[in-house]
């Protein structure tokens, strides 16, 4: 039997610390070898330079992909000062340098000056697709597309000296945002350039550091080991508002039929997205949605079939 057609051998969320060097995607390859299943997916890439936590959807849990749109990230970088790369990182091309670095108190006031909502160009060394194309290909290529700015927010950011042109941050941020834009804007404003030096992604939403594990150590596991790590898939969705269903209400749910907030005896907003529990279990997610019966919870994705 092909890996494709077999039943899955865990559902849930694992947290990985992924290590220096490779890819999201080749961890992802890793971990559907190390669970024998093809249903495995990322939610979020870490660049290969980057580590830390990286949240692994297995079986099921796969489906809830498409609702992680707002998770906070929480982030440790360096940025080199007097450098710029066609990458925003070290890794990359040297494209300028720079000997006029500025004091502390100056990079201090422009760092601060990018908390808040800001609007970042995402890099052309990045997984986002143009037109179908990958913009990291098109760079490899050695073309440059235009693109959008997007909005994102600092909600964060620490810095701490650590020598004469590099310094420390820790941030946290929206979704979306690209910490590498973020250290070659900083160095931009300074005029001096920047490139990220280093980078671990401390905390995706809930999930940390403290409580990943490294492809190495699952390795060294036992298939039964493995097995038992993944955290349930409503971790995913712990900040939502909850309905707990009988067997009739889970019966309709089951079939796609709504439940009307009247009868439930809620009061959720149009629009809310509802976590919806059956003994005990992660059975759906709903979204409320008016009718002409009334407001309704009505049923979107199954994690239960």
């Amino acid at each position: 039997m092909s890996r494709k057609n077999k039943p899955d051998t865990a559902t849930g969320v694992l947290v990985v610390n992924k290590h220096e060097g490779v890819t999201s995607h080749r961890i992802v390859q890793i971990l559907r070898r190390l669970y024998d299943t093809a249903r495995v997916g990322h939610t979020g890439t870490l660049d290969p330079m980057a580590t830390g936590v990286l949240p692994i959807l297995l079986g099921r849990a796969v489906k809830a992909s498409d609702y992680l749109v707002s998770e906070e990230k929480e982030y440790i970088a360096t940025l080199r000062l007097g450098v710029t790369t066609d990458t925003l990182d070290t890794t990359g091309e040297i494209l300028s340098t720079s000997d006029n670095i500025p004091k502390e108190a100056a990079v201090l006031e422009a760092a601060k000056s990018f908390i808040g909502e800001i609007e970042q160009i995402p890099p052309m060394y990045s997984a986002i697709k143009i037109d179908g194309q990958k913009l990291v290909d098109l760079a490899r290529a050695g073309e440059t597309v235009e693109r959008k700015p997007r909005q994102v927010e600092i909600k964060e950011l620490d810095v701490e000296k650590l020598s004469e042109n590099e310094y420390k941050f820790r941030i946290v941020c929206s979704k979306g945002t690209y910490v590498r834009t973020l250290c070659a804007d900083i160095g931009e404003k300074l005029g001096c350039g920047g490139a990220m030096s280093s980078l671990v992604r401390v905390r995706t939403g809930n999930f940390t550091l403290e409580n990943s594990v490294t492809v190495e150590e699952l390795e060294n596991m036992t298939f039964e080991q493995r097995v038992a790590l993944p955290l349930p898939t409503v971790k995913l969705f712990e900040d939502l508002n909850t309905i707990s269903v009988n067997d009739f209400y889970a019966k309709l749910i089951r079939g796609g039929t709504e439940l009307y907030q009247k009868k439930l005896g809620t009061n959720f907003e149009d629009g809310e997205l509802i976590r919806i529990m059956y003994n005990g279990e992660f059975l759906a997610l709903g979204r409320v949605c008016e009718f002409e019966k009334g407001s309704a919870v009505k049923p979107e994705k199954l994690f239960i079939l």
